[in-house]
């Protein structure tokens, strides 16, 4: 009961501060005030491995493909697709923080059909290919758990 009423507090928060940004503000955030924009990460965001492009974004919103492309990237400041490719990498690396997901099977999670395809996505954004980021990740976690132990707690929390 508690982890919902937090939720909702969480909710209505979040509705307060979008009421209260100004007008010109961009982001995602301020993508959420557009009904088209946010319907389009909605659907980004609850089915990121879904095979999107800025025409069935486009048709399942209610705008043609300009508009919507035009108004997304007015709204959050980068194109459907550039959103789409940074939200599956911030996916695919939370899977890559655990030991036992493979590199091919967090790629096909968030939708890539190759894990070339995602290996050359990941080290563009990234700047160095997902297996030598996960080594340096755990290996940051395992050190910061070692000193601190009190992350480790934190950590497994999350």
């Amino acid at each position: 009961m508690l982890g919902r009423l937090s939720e909702l507090m969480f909710v209505e928060a979040i509705r307060i501060f979008l009421e209260s940004m100004p007008a010109n503000s961009r982001g995602w955030l301020s993508g959420l005030r557009d009904m088209h924009v946010g319907e389009a990460l909605r659907l980004i965001h609850s089915h990121p491995a879904e095979d999107w492009t800025v025409d069935r974004l486009s048709r399942k919103v209610g705008l043609s493909r300009t508009i919507f492309a035009d108004r997304f990237t007015d709204y959050v400041e980068v194109s459907p697709m550039q959103y789409l490719t940074r939200w599956r990498l911030q996916l695919a690396s939370r899977l890559l923080e655990q030991s036992g997901t493979s590199i091919a099977r967090a790629a096909a999670e968030v939708g890539y059909e190759s894990e070339a395809a995602f290996n050359r996505a990941f080290k563009k954004f990234v700047g160095v290919p997902p297996g030598t980021w996960r080594k340096k990740r755990l290996a940051a976690i395992a050190q910061a758990q070692t000193s601190d132990p009190t992350i480790s707690d934190s950590i497994n929390q999350a």
